[in-house]
């Protein structure tokens, strides 16, 4: 079944009570117990499980070629619950250049609690295979990376990490499951922030973990989702179930918005570098090209000048929205530097552009008139 099918038919089936082509939302908290004492119908308690959670996450897995997934309250909720699973004195590495909660997860929550956590340039196998312990447990990838789109092999790093006895997740939040698929590539996990494209109106916060059969800490997750308490509100995973059903045709329009903006972009005279792995002149690019069936709808631009000069061009746009998040309908844009504090790796000339389903035409045209004349 081809995955334009899936996204509309997988874990939503007609309402067997009503008819109902849309699944309904069940607001309920809780379930009646059969006269034995039993939950024969299979739900017990909205944190333990609801019909909205349930549907949600056997579409994922459909969609991830995952044997089963977990929705949780947030993206950032999941890659906790994925954390949990460590034992104080286990080892984590992470890419140098990360979606700045994730980094502030390990490094301020995980770390305290005994995690050790190496931080690496994970478009670099090499530094990934330099970095290994003997405690290593788990290897994080981003790829594209937040805020600067580089690029890991997937396929590359999951055999080092299986060949040292290591776990290897990799966050597929920017790319999505329309263009990447890391279990396939040999990743045991995947992770989504729900609440960008999957969701794909900025109406709904949620994450997810999906995992490949037989994963040793998936039962754990499970455990955490219910009882760690952060799940996925029924309205929630409706509305991102909703989103789902036009992902495959919302994530091509991305793509092609963000090539015509990159190519635009690159060729300004105050742009001093545009990060978008579809361009040739990426690094990433050959990599990018072999595991994404595209660039995606996420770059960013960093311009001649310094923080100033970015800040003065993100104040001059007038159909992108300066605000946090991606992966919407709307066009986005970030200064990230600005947002992440003193503790940022991100270039102080950087903006993160999140590019939407707009005509390119009036995208591009408002970003030349934001950045002038040189």
């Amino acid at each position: 079944m081809q995955f334009e099918t899936r996204a509309i038919h997988a874990g939503q089936p007609i309402d067997p009570t009503t008819g109902a082509v849309i699944p309904p939302i069940h607001l309920t908290t809780t379930f009646e117990r059969d006269a034995d004492g039993g939950y024969a119908r299979g739900y017990s308690y909205i944190r333990a499980g609801t019909p909205n959670r349930t549907m949600l996450e056997q579409c994922l897995a459909a969609l991830e070629d995952g044997a089963d997934a977990m929705c949780f309250a947030s993206g950032l909720a999941a890659a906790h619950a994925i954390f949990q699973t460590l034992a104080p004195g286990d080892h984590v590495i992470a890419p140098d250049d990360a979606y700045f909660g994730v980094s502030r997860l390990l490094l301020d929550v995980m770390h305290p609690w005994g995690i050790a956590v190496s931080v690496v340039d994970m478009s670099d196998p090499a530094a990934v295979t330099a970095a290994l312990r003997p405690s290593t447990r788990l290897v994080w990838i981003e790829s594209p990376s937040n805020p600067l789109l580089k690029i890991a092999d997937i396929a590359a790093i999951s055999a080092i990490a299986r060949a040292a006895g290591a776990w290897c997740v990799v966050d597929n939040t920017w790319a999505t499951p329309v263009l990447q698929r890391p279990l396939a590539l040999g990743a045991d996990a995947v992770l989504h922030a729900t609440t960008k494209y999957l969701g794909g109106h900025s109406d709904a916060l949620g994450g997810a973990v999906v995992v490949r059969a037989d994963w040793p800490p998936a039962e754990r997750i499970r455990f955490l989702q219910s009882h760690g308490g952060a799940v996925a509100a029924p309205f929630d995973c409706w509305l991102i179930l909703r989103g789902i059903q036009t992902l495959a045709y919302r994530v091509r329009a991305h793509t092609e918005h963000a090539t015509r903006v990159a190519d635009a972009l690159v060729r300004h005279p105050r742009v001093a570098r545009v990060h978008y792995p579809a361009l040739p002149t990426h690094p990433g690019h050959a990599i990018a090209m072999r595991q994404m069936r595209a660039g995606g709808g996420m770059l960013s631009v960093e311009i001649h000048g310094g923080a100033a000069a970015a800040l003065e061009v993100a104040a001059r746009v007038q159909l992108f929205t300066r605000a946090t998040s991606l992966g919407g309908i709307e066009s986005l844009i970030e200064h990230r530097a600005s947002v992440e504090g003193p503790a940022t790796r991100t270039p102080p000339g950087l903006l993160r552009v999140s590019v939407g389903l707009e005509h390119p035409d009036d995208l591009i045209a408002d970003l030349m008139q934001a950045l002038g004349d040189e």
